[in-house]
């Protein structure tokens, strides 16, 4: 991948697709594409075909999908599963067709079974069933991460996955309704701050525990996979370590400087008891995490503090 390399970053206003935006810029790469969701549809087959056309990008990193937390993912499961095999059978299709040196695919840990093992190794995808909460989402993914690989076994393309844990970082969604656990918690406990709350209600009883990954962290190693990977398979990417949801709150109680009390709405569903990644794949491939997650979250809380949510 040389720097003059035309790379088209799918998704680039998310979380992840802007990480990665500023990851290749740092890095010296200036021929960057990418389309807003106004200005090129990617559930629109003909119109992803016309912008791969026009555009004829060498590298492809396919970030873009309809995302959520429990609530979005149990309340829109339809559109959640229509949408995102849109977007990447599109994508992944128009790659091989225009022929792009490299294309990887971003999935989500939600692929694994409900009650895998743990740490989850890669190997235990569809060994069970998925936990029903964000099924619509994994199956969405699983497909993605298959056809990559059936697309490098059948047509010889080099389509890589790689599979993040939890992540968190700028661009986060702050929306209570649809956003992840710690952004979530964020605006909760800075809300109850400004408005002298005495509690904050946390969902579920505090006890699963949970892997976060910073963005940028994320950005790190798919850099480093677009570099480095041309294998089949897919690759877990995390830090290999994770923290209950209680102690994630009184982490970011104390961060955000609440001074009330946590209640646990046990009405709430849980969702997965554990989520940690087995790393060592990646570990072995020479890379791993930078960012501490205290670290990690207070940077997130004062750009919170200066930009807003």
């Amino acid at each position: 991948m040389n720097k003059s390399s035309k790379i088209y970053i799918a998704g680039h206003r998310g979380m992840v697709g802007s990480a990665m935006q500023r990851k290749l810029s740092a890095e010296g790469y200036e021929n960057l594409v990418y389309r807003t969701s106004s200005e090129l549809d990617l559930s629109d087959q003909m119109a992803v075909n016309q912008f791969f056309e026009q555009e004829k990008p060498e590298y492809v990193i396919l970030a873009a999908a309809k995302v959520g937390g429990i609530h979005a993912n149990n309340t829109y499961k339809g559109q959640f599963l229509y949408t995102n095999l849109m977007i990447q059978n599109n994508v992944i299709e128009a790659a091989r067709t225009h022929e792009v040196d490299k294309l990887l695919f971003l999935g989500s840990s939600c692929i694994y079974p409900k009650m895998s093992p743990q740490p989850i190794k890669e190997s235990y995808l569809l060994t069970g069933e998925l936990e029903p909460t964000n099924e619509p989402y994994a199956l969405a993914k699983i497909a993605g991460l298959k056809m990559c690989d059936a697309y490098r076994e059948q047509y010889g393309c080099n389509f890589i996955s790689a599979m993040p844990t939890n992540l968190y970082g700028p661009n986060d969604n702050y929306d209570l309704n649809n956003s992840h656990v710690l952004p979530a918690l964020i605006r909760k406990f800075h809300e109850a701050k400004e408005s002298s709350a005495p509690n904050v209600e946390i969902w579920g009883t505090g006890t699963p525990k949970r892997e976060f990954l910073h963005v940028d962290d994320l950005a790190d190693a798919c850099f480093y996979l677009l570099l480095n990977q041309n294998e089949a398979g897919w690759i877990n990417v995390g830090t290999g370590e994770d923290i209950s949801i209680k102690d994630l709150a009184l982490m970011i109680k104390d961060i955000v400087g609440f001074k009330g009390e946590l209640v646990f709405n046990t009405d709430k569903p849980d969702g997965t008891p554990r989520k940690l990644l087995d790393v060592s794949k990646i570990h072995s491939m020479g890379w791993k995490h930078k960012i501490d997650l205290h670290v990690g979250i207070s940077a997130v809380y004062q750009e919170v503090l200066k930009n807003g949510f």
